[in-house]
Order: C-alpha cells, then structure tokens, then sequence
C-alpha cells in the first residue's frame, strides 16, 4: 500500500484542533507528531491552512441495493458518500426484497464487498413475523450494526405495529436496536381529516399529515419499550420540538442506554420550503414548521440529540413528480451533508470539533465501532481533508447521486472536501475519484 504524509495540517479531533503531521502506513494512522520526517517511498501531501477531520460515519443511509437499482446502487452512493468525505455507512433494509433474514442480509454485505468505496454495515429488517429470525444477530453482534424497526410505514412488509413483536425484540435484542418512529394510527386519521376537506393534498400538507404529535406518540412507545428492558435503543431522525423533552444530557453517551439522531435536511430545511422545492424535500417523518428547526439545533449543540446523519434516500424525479399520495418520500444527501455542516460553521453556529463529535466521535462510540471515527494512532485511516476557503455550487455537474439531482442545487457551499481517504487509501482528490480499492466490513467491538 502506498504511504502518506500529511504536513502541517490542522487535526480536528476530540474537542481539539492542533497542528500536526500524519503519517498513514498500511490501512492505519501510524504516526502523529509536531513534526514527521520519513524518507522511502511515500506521498507528501501540504496540508497548510487546511484542516483534517475523521471520516464521517452515517448511520441512516438507503443505497436501494438490490431490488431498486434504478434510484441507486451501492457503488454509486458510496461514491457520492466518499465525495462529500463520508467514509463508512451503514444502511437500511427496506431494499427488495426486504433484508428480513440472515441470508437476505449477508447478500448485501456481499455486493457492498464487490462494490463499496466506503466503509459499511447493514441493519437487520424487523416485521411483524420475523422476530426469531431477526434475532439470531445476537451471534453477530461484532459484525452487524443492530435492527431496524420501522414503527411508521415503510416500503414492504416492515411496519412492525405488533406489540407482542415489539416485546419480544426490545426484551431479547443483545444489540441496538434503531427504530423509525411515527404512529401509523395518527397519521391515518391527520390524512382523513385533511384529505376531506381538500380536493387535492400537496407538498405542504405533508408536516399536517406526518405531524408532531405521530413522532412523540411513537418515540414514547419506543422508549417504553426500552425502558422496561434496558434495551439500546437509538432514536432515528429526531424532527420536532416536542419529542426532544424525552431526551437528556445529563449522561456521557458511553453511559447513555437511549440516544437519538438528528438529520441534515431537518436541521437545513423548514415547511417555507414546500413553496419553492414541493416533493422534492417530501421525506418521512417530514420537514416541519420552522420552531423544530431551531429547538433541533439547540438540543444537538446541548447534547440531548447525539449524531448527525442524512437518512440518504434518493428517487428519480418522475417517482417526485406525482400526486401526493404516490409522490415518493426521501431525499438524496449523503454527498453534501459534511460540506452542508461547513456551511452551517461558516455561519458560526456550530464549531469544527463538534461537527468532528457528532458526525464521527459520537456515532462510533454510540454504535461500538472498533478503531474508526477518531484521529488516532492504530485507528483505521478514514479521513476528510478540508478546505474552508474554496468554495463550490452544488450543480448537476458535480452531482454523484445516480438520480442525479439534489435538492441542494444551486446552494453555495463555502467549503470543499478535497481528499478523502479510507482505509489509508486516497479514494477522492480534486473532484476525481479512485475505486482501486473498496472499502471494508465495519467491526464492533460489544
């Protein structure tokens, strides 16, 4: 493998930012100092003025492989992912068919080994009538990330509103256990009520439907459930003012048996956006009045929301392009969610070392991934090498998603990720990339 070194680059890693030389030898940081000298075959790589952050680990991504290939694939995402110095994801089982048993899952695994520049896992499906087997993982806890309950609708047979299913799954899960959370019930009658009173629904009666009131009630149940068992559970997606009060911060989140995420979209976007960007932005549970928007932030920057990720679910734009009742739900992000957080710094509301914390630090801790998303020596080289002065505009032409549109188009970005290295190995530089080498199999160290 070809060697690195970084020159006096700015380290942004565990609440810190120091100059320093890398060194990357053999898949692995081997050496971080003032002052590196190494003679031999190796790179050099000027990083003045620039700034190093460990890769970012998504934990919510949909790269539709198999069965929904013509949205996208996980060749085609994880590119994209790398781009936007995403280094490690691990996504969902509501593909085709649905990942609800271990060989239907292992299938995944074994084309993202064929395919993936980044890093990955993938979750366990739950259904109503696959608990036993959703619960044989328990033999894998170090090699698969955890469950997947969708307690709101979902594509296939994943709705999982039995609560005898619930019981069993919270009760004997030896791993975590990741829920979507939206009352189906409530959800159905918001639709009622409006849908009889309108002719036709559109974009912005989407946050009336999928209201706040259908996230908390789920969320409740979810942590009921939790509570009653000391189950791990982690909250996707948080999106409203109101489900926050379930959250605390008063635990480091090594202790923490209840955490929760928050999405770049609902951090970025509000329901004013419905006007302009319509279906593109429709996205479940949905983006809502500006208040979530605030009170989301302030509970990511007090530590009550714990990671950030981008529930990453891409659609054609003719699947956009149609009534609300068929328009489809999910956006494409994964590309843009560290550059859109390099936005949000630019503006000063939140600090390189806590976008280091929530989008890499805290979702390996939260996850027990063993020797990713931190700085260090002996640590895998996952890393984004930034410039915070060059700034991009999100265009077609710069677009990775195979559905190739964003709904960030024409967005300003006031950052670029430059470089992005996995596993040691330099997979992005100046906007080309280079899928000599794929990535790896996430490990947990549980």
């Amino acid at each position: 493998m070809q060697k690195y070194l970084i020159k006096n680059i700015l380290v942004v890693n565990e609440g810190e930012i120091s100059c320093n030389d890398i060194l990357i030898s053999n898949k692995f940081i081997e050496k971080i100092d003032n002052t590196i000298n190494f003679k031999g075959n190796i790179i050099e790589i000027d990083g003045e003025g620039k700034h190093l952050l460990p890769g970012v680990i998504d934990d919510q991504v949909h790269f539709r492989e198999p069965g929904l290939t013509h949205k996208a694939t996980i060749a085609s995402e994880s590119a994209a992912a790398v781009a936007g110095g995403v280094t490690t994801f691990m996504e969902m089982p509501n593909t085709i068919p649905n990942a609800l048993t271990l060989d239907l899952l292992e299938n995944k695994y074994a084309i993202a080994a064929q395919s993936s520049i980044a890093n990955y896992s993938f979750f366990m499906g739950v259904s109503n009538d696959n608990s036993n087997e959703a619960l044989k993982i328990n033999s894998f806890k170090n090699t698969i990330c955890g469950l997947k309950i969708f307690m709101g609708s979902s594509t296939g047979n994943m709705l999982v509103n039995n609560h005898t299913t619930l019981d069993k799954i919270f009760s004997e899960s030896e791993l975590l256990i990741a829920t979507h959370c939206e009352d189906e019930r409530i959800i159905k009658q918001q639709y009622e009520i409006i849908k009889a009173n309108k002719n036709v629904l559109n974009a912005a009666d989407h946050p009336l439907i999928r209201n706040a009131e259908a996230c908390y009630q789920s969320s409740v149940t979810a942590i009921q459930f939790a509570k009653k068992y000391n189950s791990r559970l982690h909250i996707l997606h948080i999106s409203t003012e109101k489900e926050l009060q379930l959250f605390g911060n008063m635990l480091p989140l090594k202790e923490k048996r209840i955490t929760a995420e928050v999405c770049v979209h609902h951090l970025h976007f509000t329901a004013n956006d419905y006007e302009k960007l319509g279906y593109k932005i429709k996205c479940n549970p949905a983006i809502k009045d500006g208040f979530n928007k605030t009170a989301l932030w302030q509970a990511l920057l007090d530590d009550r929301l714990d990671v950030i990720a981008t529930d990453h679910a891409p659609h054609l734009l003719s699947e956009k392009n149609e009534p609300y009742e068929i328009a489809h739900a999910g956006l494409p992000l994964v590309q843009h969610s560290l550059p859109l957080m390099l936005h949000y710094h630019n503006q000063g509301i939140i600090t390189l070392q806590k976008i280091a914390e929530k989008m890499s630090h805290a979702v390996a801790d939260c996850f027990q991934i063993k020797n990713r998303g931190y700085i260090k020596e002996g640590f895998f080289a996952d890393l984004a090498l930034v410039n915070l002065h060059k700034a991009y505009t999100v265009t077609k032409d710069n677009i990775l998603y195979k559905c190739g549109w964003s709904p960030l188009e024409n967005f300003n970005m006031p950052a670029s990720i430059e470089k992005t290295f996995v596993n040691g190995n330099l997979v992005f530089e100046n906007n080309k990339l280079n899928n000599t080498n794929l990535g790896m199999r996430l490990e947990f160290e549980r």
